[in-house]
């Protein structure tokens, strides 16, 4: 539900050099999302045109025209953020979610960008790959004091170039970042028809380990990561992306996790297009099918949406598509424990044998699981249980989607004869 939240204008507004431009001015409201459903692209009220993105399970800032400056209200705040039906996170995000919500603007723009804190502690913002003045850097202690508790800092530049960007803190990151302080940034070309596509999707990557029957993460967990996310949700909470047949699509990700992650794409080859130090000239764009994102880093590839279907896309790591682990849990593949599982059952009435052929059996099982806790593998297809959890969705190519359309068309409807087929006969159809 998205609501406004007014902050009084004589609230504290403090940023280095600029607290006589400023003071005097009201801050603008703080929307606040906490549906974690996609929201509609925000169309530009005013300023110049451009083609929006859409945020998987999130949504974009609005902002407000004041004296030539685009000016955004962040709030830094505790957040409830469900992960998918059945889980929630207690996170810290902004503007009620985690991720916070998407800043668009356009190339050239001069923005403003009020961040109040309501966390229990101090924090800053860094804006990630933007080109800026130092004093509006965002690292607390080297280029502007912390941001105390129930204060609201400001920050000003001019957008010098277009691409794909984020913005996190740069205060007591590994307590901030594990808890979901992130967002995106996209900032438009100047020109409407440069770099234009007709879908354009982001989210961004994060990584967190929270105990079955837990909400609240572990920051100081370095490796053992149990809940691997696009924009702090998990399959099958994780939102399809609905393409038209025969669209441009351009896909837009951000690495904020600890590790590596090779997206792949199924279905398509597409092109490396862009990263968070800019476009990637058409004579350096090379074919792939599946971009490595390294830590701390943003890349955009794009594709045209010539084949339908229903193409899977995930993190290539097979553990990060599954969802809370056990790390502790033996290999039993091999191992007959029947005769031993009829002697538990006396004891425990509800002991399941599994994990003796594999761990397949997990994605149609009914067991009880602690409250607030997801099935390692869950989801159904067309065809059954899809066995995944953690980075994977769906890009749902359909022919005669309407233009902006963002609805989940359903699953597809192969036509006759394209489905993989079980072997009956002494030879394949002819």
């Amino acid at each position: 539900m998205l609501s406004r939240r007014g902050l009084i204008a004589g609230a504290a507004v403090l940023g280095a050099g600029m607290v006589s431009r400023v003071h005097a001015a009201a801050i603008p409201e703080a929307p606040v999302q906490t549906s974690p459903a996609m929201q509609r692209p925000l169309m530009p009220p005013d300023g110049r045109p451009y083609n929006p993105v859409v945020t998987l399970n999130g949504w974009s800032l609005p902002w407000r025209s004041k004296d030539g400056w685009k000016e955004f209200h962040l709030v830094a705040e505790p957040v409830v953020r469900e992960m998918a039906p059945g889980m929630r996170a207690h996170l810290w995000g902004y503007n009620g979610q985690s991720p916070g919500p998407t800043i668009e603007c356009v190339e050239g723009d001069r923005v403003r960008i009020f961040v109040t804190n309501k966390l229990p502690e101090h924090t800053t913002i860094h804006w990630h790959g933007i080109l800026l003045p130092n004093g509006m850097d965002g690292v607390g202690g080297l280029t502007q004091p912390q941001i105390p508790v129930g204060k609201t800092f400001v920050y000003e530049f001019q957008m010098k170039k277009s691409g794909t960007f984020m913005y996190h803190p740069h205060a007591d990151e590994m307590v901030q970042m594990a808890m979901g302080m992130m967002g995106f940034i996209v900032v438009h070309p100047a020109d409407p028809a440069r770099h234009r596509v007709d879908r354009d999707f982001c989210f961004l990557l994060a990584a967190y380990d929270i105990e079955p029957g837990a909400a609240t993460p572990k920051v100081a967990t370095m490796t053992e990561f149990n809940l691997w996310t696009f924009n702090s949700r998990v399959f099958p909470g994780i939102d399809h992306l609905p393409v038209r047949l025969g669209d441009r699509v351009r896909i837009r990700v951000g690495n904020l996790t600890m590790t590596n992650h090779p997206i792949h794409l199924h279905g398509y080859d597409f092109k490396a297009t862009g990263t968070d130090g800019g476009w990637v000239p058409a004579s350096a764009q090379w074919p792939e099918v599946s971009i490595d994102l390294p830590v701390g880093a943003m890349r955009a590839f794009e594709f045209d949406a010539i084949y339908p279907g229903d193409w899977a896309l995930h993190c290539h790591k097979s553990h990060h598509t599954m969802n809370a682990m056990g790390h502790g849990v033996p290999t039993m593949i091999g191992v007959d424990h029947r005769g031993i599982a009829k002697r538990i059952v006396k004891l425990v009435p509800n002991y399941m044998v599994m994990g003796e052929r594999g761990m397949a059996d997990m994605g149609e099982m009914e067991m009880a699981l602690p409250a607030n806790t997801l099935p390692m593998m869950t989801g159904q297809g067309p065809f059954g249980p899809l066995e995944m959890g953690g980075m994977f969705t769906v890009v749902k190519v359909r022919e005669g989607l309407a233009r902006g359309d963002y609805r989940d068309p359903g699953w597809y409807r192969h036509p006759p004869g394209t489905v993989a087929y079980e072997w009956k006969g002494p030879s394949p159809r002819g």
